[in-house]
């Protein structure tokens, strides 16, 4: 299986918790003014991989906690991306998803789209939604903009709702729990 990438970084601090290394897909459609990642907007572009090569880059680096997908949208390229999260299950690699699209969005269409459905189960933390240029704020932690949220996935496809990560609270002037 393939997977368009419009790049890949190891040993991230700043993507998620932990060392990670983070998968950049190419492909987006939000366009969100100020973006940062420009670069992986046109599905054109980009480098077209086998998902087996990435995972034995990542599985070799033994320092690396978790992995992250981002973009680009990753959700663009979900049966890609959760057959690669499904070959890192040979390590207990903890999975973020940086998507443009909310987690509501994403839920509903997963009720017709099994690739989406897929992918949203691989990920242990969600961070959604449109970077919103208007209220960008430096102080998040891991969110460009005070609308993203970052969503414990497991416990809220359990529980049947949103239920913010712990990690929401940081860098919001709220104690940590």
């Amino acid at each position: 299986m393939q997977l368009t990438l419009a790049g890949l970084h190891k040993n991230s601090v700043v993507d998620g918790p932990g060392l990670r290394t983070v998968v950049f897909t190419q492909g987006c459609p939000h366009a969100c003014p100020g973006c940062h990642n420009l670069q992986t907007h046109d599905p054109k572009e980009g480098t077209v991989v086998e998902v087996r090569d990435v995972a034995r880059q990542i599985l070799a680096d033994t320092n690396v906690k978790g992995v992250t997908f981002s973009g680009g949208e990753p959700f663009l390229q979900a049966r890609a991306l959760t057959a690669l999260a499904t070959s890192l299950l040979v390590r207990p690699l903890s999975i973020v998803i940086y998507s443009g699209y909310t987690y509501e969005y994403l839920t509903k269409h997963a009720r017709t789209d099994s690739a989406i459905a897929a992918l949203l189960t691989t990920a242990d933390i969600l961070i959604d939604g449109p970077f919103v240029e208007a209220q960008r704020d430096l102080a998040l932690l891991y969110r460009g903009s005070r609308n993203q949220r970052i969503i414990d996935v497991p416990t809220s496809l359990q529980a049947g709702e949103i239920v913010l990560s712990e990690l929401h609270y940081r860098g919001m002037g709220q104690a940590y729990a």
